[in-house]
């Protein structure tokens, strides 16, 4: 399987797992919520769910709508085919959410793995983290030692987007810093909007995100 239908399996998984959804909902919060999926097509995304059908991690029901509308409600029309995680679904994909390698701190793979972070155990959480922050930190470096190398041969274009390079990745590492910190001190900081009674509770388990200073936050698929 390749690393790019790998992370579609997974995204897919996971996203079942919230909820049994119509292909066309699929698809469309793969667009919404996982960017690295907007050039995904439904020949893309259909052979991927009847393999997961095919291995059992999934079931096709007909009959209508995932909130239970019966099919007669669609008088008239071809009743829709909505996805269902199954029991061996789940535990797949709870085996793939413990896997922390280098695979999950690349650029397509750790933005998807990081959607599902509320889904993760800290521990692996942090792995993850801390993989992608070196990984990164590797790359900040060749590319000071590029620049340096090559400064007196390039173009004002191509020197600024070479520096705007440099400064996204140094953006992510300072992010990736912050998120590391809160993990560490195990805040659970929500979105202000539910955080009235919980604001400054401690979980053991789900840690929590740094508040961002200085601008919105960056997109860790930079």
């Amino acid at each position: 399987m390749s690393r790019r239908s790998g992370i579609l399996e997974f995204a897919v998984l996971g996203l079942l797992r919230e909820s049994p959804m119509h292909g066309y909902e699929l698809r469309k919060r793969l667009n919404t919520s996982l960017g690295v999926f907007r050039a995904f097509s439904y020949g893309t995304l259909y052979p991927c769910l009847k393999a997961l059908v095919a291995h059992g991690w999934l079931v096709e029901e007909t009959g209508g709508d995932p909130d239970g509308v019966p099919a007669t409600a669609l008088t008239g029309r071809r009743a829709k085919i909505v996805y269902r995680l199954t029991p061996a679904g789940k535990e797949h994909f709870e085996e793939l959410l413990s896997h922390s390698g280098p695979e999950a701190w690349e650029d397509e793979h750790f933005g998807v793995r990081f959607a599902f972070f509320g889904q993760t155990s800290r521990d692996v959480r942090m792995r993850v983290l801390e993989g992608r922050r070196s990984r990164l930190e590797e790359r900040l470096e060749k590319m000071r030692t590029s620049l340096a190398r090559t400064r007196e041969r390039l173009d004002d274009y191509t020197l600024e987007l070479q520096r705007h390079g440099m400064e996204s990745v140094e953006r992510e590492v300072r992010w990736l810093n912050e998120l590391i910190e809160s993990e560490r001190a195990g805040r659970d900081q929500r979105a202000p909007e539910s955080t009235e009674q919980g604001e400054n509770d401690q979980s053991a388990d789900t840690g929590g995100l740094p508040r961002h200073r200085g601008g919105s936050r960056p997109d860790p698929s930079e």
